[in-house]
């Protein structure tokens, strides 16, 4: 009788682990779908939305950075669901990558709707029509399961540095003022996007085109210093875009080709940082 009991017991025990176990994989599997993992990506996505809150803080700017955010983590969720469509399949993520879908989508909204509530005037909406048409190009890359390639990573990263200028709006600036900002971020997105692939390449083994990795730093460079030379744009930027300028020549010579993809991006997180605060310097410390 002990004997039963005892078995009993162990087969009890033995299921609860096992649920244990189930639900650690099902919050796994929660995870993968609602957050993307790509650290390029999150920094891409969060630099737009500092610089904008450093150099214009605003009650409408803080909720297009809300906005931003949803618009941001819904991607992923999309991505999920059109690629489970195009096989004509339902999996258990699908439910959840919908679930998702619709919470990122009614918070970006929200924040959107709240955004135009609280702004001095609808003028903010007008860097994110330019942007729309950049922004399209990624989702139909995506819809099509290209979105990897290099033209939507180029046209998405550009349109999402427009949320600077549309920040700034929220705040009053002029849209002339406010593109300044684009353009800084833009720069920045672009090169860093050539960069990272060139040099993800060459720990693959493979040779990459660095001649035009380092004409495209070349010519941010000297955008981001014709624009402080007009007083445009804070010294720092430019300084900035030099030391980005060096870090793709250094990065993609023939001694440094060890490494790992992590520390990759992890550094290219770190530049990115640093160009925010250099774009903003001025307007942080006059």
């Amino acid at each position: 009788m002990s004997g039963t009991v005892s078995l009993d017991g162990r087969l009890r025990e033995g299921e609860k682990i096992q649920t244990r176990r189930d639900a650690a994989r099902v919050r796994v599997r929660l995870r993968t779908v609602a957050l993307p993992v790509e650290h390029g990506g999150w920094s891409l996505a969060l630099e737009p939305v500092a610089l904008g809150l450093l150099v214009a803080p605003s009650t409408a700017g803080l909720f297009l950075a809300i906005a931003t955010v949803g618009a941001f983590l819904a991607r992923h969720p999309l991505k999920l669901v059109l690629s489970d469509r195009r096989r004509g399949r339902r999996f258990p993520r699908t439910a959840a990558a919908e679930a998702f879908l619709l919470l990122y989508g009614a918070l970006a909204l929200a924040s959107a709707l709240a955004a135009a509530a609280t702004a001095a005037s609808y003028a903010f909406i007008l860097p994110l029509l330019l942007a729309a048409p950049l922004v399209a190009v990624q989702l139909a890359f995506d819809a099509a399961g290209r979105g990897r390639s290099l033209a939507p990573e180029l046209a998405g990263s550009t349109g999402l540095a427009a949320v600077s200028a549309s920040i700034a709006m929220a705040d009053g600036w002029t849209f002339s003022a406010s593109s300044v900002l684009w353009l800084l971020l833009a720069g920045r997105a672009l090169t860093s996007i050539l960069y990272v692939r060139a040099r993800l390449r060459r720990l693959r083994g493979e040779k990459p085109s660095t001649l035009r990795v380092i004409v495209a730093h070349a010519i941010a460079f000297a955008i981001v210093a014709l624009l402080v030379w007009v007083k445009l744009a804070p010294a720092l930027a430019a300084l900035a875009l030099f030391i980005l300028l060096l870090r793709a020549v250094l990065g993609l010579s023939a001694r440094h080709h060890t490494g790992s993809a992590k520390r990759v991006g992890i550094a290219e997180v770190g530049y990115g940082i640093m160009a925010v605060l250099a774009f903003a310097a001025e307007h942080l410390f006059g």
